[in-house]
C-alpha cells in the first residue's frame, strides 16, 4: 500500500462526517484528500468512484446510526426498558446527520438507506409495542407514531428550533407518551 493512503474506514468516517456537515454533495473526493492530507491516489486505491465512497459512508451510518442501536436495545429483555433505551438514543445527540440522509434522498443509495432505516426503526418497536402488550392492530399504528414522532422532532429542531425549548425534556415527554403505562 502506498505511504500516503488510509485504509478505506478513515475514507468513510471522513465521508460521513462531510456528508453530515454539508450533505451528500459535500462527499467530494479532492476536499476529503486535502482534509484527511493524502493525495487522491489514496482514494483510488480503495474506491472506483465517488459514487462507491458515497455508497460506502452511507453504509457505515446505518451500521452506527441504525444497527448498533437497534442491536443494543434489542438485546433489552424487557420492551419498557427497550423503547426506553431505544427512545432515549434517538434524543441522545442532535440528529444532524439523519436530517442529511433525508435532505439526501435524491441520491439513490441514499434513498435506499433512509427507507431500510425507516423498515427496520418502525418493525423493531413495532416488536416492542406488541412485546408490551398491544395487539398487532395497535403495535404497527404506535410504531408509525412513534416513528413519525422522532422524524417530526428532528424536522422541527432544525426549521423551528426555539419551539423545541428544552430539547430534553421534548424528547422525555414524547416517550411518556408513547410507551403505555405498565400495569404494575
Amino acid at each position: 500500500m502506498s505511504p500516503d493512503s488510509l485504509d478505506a474506514q478513515r475514507w468513510e468516517q471522513a465521508a460521513l462526517e462531510a456528508f453530515e456537515r454539508g450533505g451528500a454533495a459535500a462527499v467530494a473526493v479532492e476536499p476529503l484528500a486535502r482534509a484527511l492530507g493524502v493525495t487522491k491516489g489514496s482514494f483510488y486505491w480503495h474506491f472506483k468512484n465517488r459514487q462507491a465512497l458515497l455508497a460506502a459512508a452511507v453504509a457505515r451510518w446505518e451500521r452506527l446510526h441504525v444497527d448498533a442501536p437497534l442491536d443494543a436495545a434489542g438485546a433489552i429483555a424487557d420492551p419498557r426498558k427497550r423503547l426506553d433505551t431505544l427512545l432515549g438514543a434517538a434524543s441522545s445527540k442532535p440528529p444532524t446527520i439523519f436530517l442529511k440522509m433525508l435532505e439526501g434522498v435524491d441520491e439513490p443509495v441514499v434513498q435506499a438507506a433512509v427507507t431500510r432505516a425507516a423498515q427496520l426503526r418502525v418493525a423493531f418497536l413495532e416488536r416492542a409495542f406488541a412485546d408490551l402488550g398491544l395487539t398487532p392492530a395497535q403495535a404497527r399504528p404506535q410504531a408509525l407514531f412513534a416513528y413519525s414522532a422522532y422524524v417530526g422532532r428532528a424536522l422541527l429542531g432544525r426549521d423551528a428550533p426555539d419551539l423545541l425549548d428544552d430539547e430534553r425534556k421534548v424528547a422525555q415527554h414524547i416517550a411518556r407518551q408513547l410507551i403505555p403505562p405498565s400495569g404494575d
